[in-house]
């Protein structure tokens, strides 16, 4: 399965994310590496807006359907 780029705008206000695909790897660290450059240019910019994620799925489908569902809250050991 490949691994998929995305830069996320969330809204604040509707919880809606905007997607955009930035590049599809075969490999895990290509696509780190990718992410890693996307996130210091977006530091460097100063677009605190936007997010890069990479996701492993089977498909961009697949991948921006995981990207839009919301995640559950962490567990920490000792919380309760």
């Amino acid at each position: 399965m490949p691994y998929f780029v995305y830069n996320i705008i969330e809204h604040s206000e509707s919880g809606v994310k905007k997607l955009t695909h930035l590049e599809t790897y075969p490999e895990y660290r290509a696509a780190r590496e990718h992410v890693k450059q996307e996130r210091d240019r977006l530091v460097d910019s100063g677009d605190k807006e936007t997010t890069c994620r990479l996701i492993h799925a089977k498909n961009d489908v697949e991948a921006e359907k995981l990207l839009t569902q919301p995640r559950d809250d962490r567990m920490i050991a000792g919380d309760s």
